[in-house]
């Protein structure tokens, strides 16, 4: 897999694979963390997908000239999490394509945005993510290495969050 630089041009390639990514969840009967409405239908989605490629730094995961997945991290969290102490690469976003899931992908992604983070001399790493009952996306950033910083409650009190971080 390549790691290229992206930008606020591939935000409807992003919503691609955030729309296939849904509907999988979906058909595991996991529709708490996105809903069933696809992003690249709702303006609101779209909206706050171009805006994070816009002012964050996009990398896709190419493999064979089709992108894989994306990360956005960004030198701020979102607005529903407090700002570290210290400079950071906060991970606004990571998506696999539904082609490449469980082909580490996001794996690969992580790790390009732990050696950025090292080369501007950053030690720190946060993403947020959901936390539903089995923990499953919680679990696969502490495989990744992250560890478990705080519980939070975003979406007008209907969705579970849990912010995680790494040191690099």
């Amino acid at each position: 897999m390549d790691v290229t630089r992206g930008g606020p041009a591939d935000a409807p390639v992003i919503l691609t694979m955030l729309d296939d990514a849904q509907d999988w969840l979906a058909s595991q009967g996991r529709s708490g963390q996105w809903g069933t409405d696809h992003w690249s239908a709702a303006p609101a989605a779209v909206e706050r997908i171009t805006r994070l490629a816009t002012t964050g730094t996009v990398w896709l995961g190419v493999i064979d000239d089709v992108p894989a997945g994306a990360i956005i991290t960004s030198t701020e969290p979102h607005d529903y999490v407090p700002p570290a102490d210290e400079p950071e690469h906060y991970v606004t976003l990571l998506v696999t394509a539904r082609a490449y899931a469980g082909n580490g992908v996001g794996a690969a992604l992580l790790a390009h945005a732990r050696a950025e983070a090292r080369a501007a001399g950053i030690g720190l790493i946060r993403v947020d993510c959901y936390d539903s009952d089995d923990h499953r996306l919680v679990g696969y950033y502490e495989r990744q290495g992250f560890t478990s910083v705080s519980a939070f409650t975003a979406r007008d009190g209907t969705w579970p969050g849990r912010v995680l971080a790494l040191r690099v």
